[in-house]
């Protein structure tokens, strides 16, 4: 009897050993199993959703990103963007709070070919330097993209930004296009330019102009005349006044440029007070 309830315990702590040895054997395989992420996972500050490709070449298209742009991508998710503008041969950088989506982003670039080009960095977006960029693109929510909009709007002008589908709040785009063709989701980008920071008086030889603005629109008027059709795009000024079209480009204090119509030639302008 004895020698039966030792093989009987003998017997148990086999299977117990047994069964625990599977257990790890099973968690370690779902430890090793490689990282695939998924539409709606969770992240700091919105759901991860991936932007279809036809969507980023269209983001891409619309910036003209070439060779001689940096590009950040705001919450690069799974890298396709940055991946994207590295093969046009920008310097591109993502900016991913997810490290395990930071480490799919180095092996997707890896496979594109693009490493030397494509840099992924584990960081807050909020936290985040990408003031050498030329090209910023997002898919982030319209309260995010209003968050990070003083510091856009604080960029060198002429930096171009585009969103996928969301807005940034009162800050009306530049350009806005759909993608028909291989997109049925998440198909909209918005392109808005850094305008130069213009308002406040200038002197110029018909007179003085003084600018208000409310970012890229521009109003104001030309010693008796009423600005009519005042706009920025980057560096570059259009208005209209007494019957002229004023044309130009803005460079610090200085502005200068060509106009048709009443007062037809080159135009020139400065900083009121320098």
């Amino acid at each position: 009897m004895k020698a039966r309830g030792w093989i009987r315990r003998a017997l148990l702590a086999a299977c117990v050993s047994t069964a625990g040895i599977g257990l790890f054997a099973q968690q370690t395989q779902e430890k090793q199993k490689p990282f695939e992420p998924y539409s709606g996972q969770p992240g700091k500050d919105v759901v991860w959703v991936p932007t279809p490709q036809a969507t980023v070449d269209k983001m891409l298209d619309m910036a003209k990103v070439g060779p001689q742009d940096i590009h950040y991508d705001l919450g690069s998710g799974d890298g396709r963007t940055v991946i994207s503008a590295a093969k046009r041969g920008a310097t591109a950088f993502g900016i991913e709070f997810n490290p395990d989506m930071v480490n799919l982003s180095r092996k997707n670039a890896a496979a594109a070919g693009v490493t030397g080009k494509a840099t992924f960095t584990e960081a807050d977006i909020f936290k985040s330097d990408f003031s050498k960029a030329t090209v910023i693109t997002l898919f982030l929510l319209p309260d995010l993209n209003v968050k990070l909009r003083p510091t856009i709007l604080d960029m060198k002008p002429g930096t171009r930004v585009v969103s996928n589908t969301f807005t940034m709040g009162d800050w009306e785009p530049d350009e806005t296009a759909t993608v028909e063709k291989d997109c049925t989701s998440w198909c909209t980008a918005l392109l808005w330019i850094v305008p130069a920071k213009v308002a406040g008086a200038w002197t110029m030889p018909s007179g003085t102009l003084t600018l208000t603005q409310n970012y890229q629109m521009l109003a104001g008027t030309l010693g008796s005349d009423k600005i009519s059709e005042g706009r920025m795009r980057g560096d570059q000024i259009s208005f209209t006044a007494g019957g002229t079209k004023y044309t130009g480009k803005v460079t610090g204090a200085a502005m200068e440029g060509t106009a048709t119509g009443t007062h037809a030639g080159a135009w020139k302008a400065a900083r009121a007070g320098r």
